[in-house]
């Protein structure tokens, strides 16, 4: 069975960092489009980030442009989503999913079962 392994959520402090990574040993996700979103609490599900790796280009959501990046290293078939200077509302479950139409947009087919990332003091 084909997955996604999200990892590297946790607590931190407001002003602070995290790495997420996104995984699968399915396939490789070299041409494809994989995106984070992320669901708070009582909230809508918000696309963060995607990266189309058979264009290379990238998208964020304004509430973490010029905070988070997204990455893609094919050597360790994973994605990345560096976070820096965390804020309380960052605080989320994160997910990946992957868009096999190689656009960035939905429909997502694949998910991850999601990472939590809290921000607080």
């Amino acid at each position: 069975q084909v997955e996604l392994v999200e990892s590297g959520g946790g607590l931190v402090q407001p002003g602070g960092s995290l790495r997420l990574s996104c995984t699968t040993s399915g396939f490789a996700l070299d041409y494809y489009a994989i995106a984070w979103f992320r669901q708070a609490p009582a909230k809508e599900r918000e696309e963060v980030s995607c990266i189309n790796n058979s264009d290379g280009r990238v998208t964020y959501a304004d509430s973490v442009k010029g905070r988070f990046a997204i990455s893609y290293d094919s050597a360790q078939n994973r994605v990345y989503l560096q976070m820096e200077r965390l804020k309380p509302e960052d605080t989320a479950v994160y997910y990946c999913a992957v868009d096999p139409k190689r656009e960035c947009a939905p429909p997502y087919d694949l998910w991850g079962y999601g990472t939590q990332v809290t921000v607080s003091s």
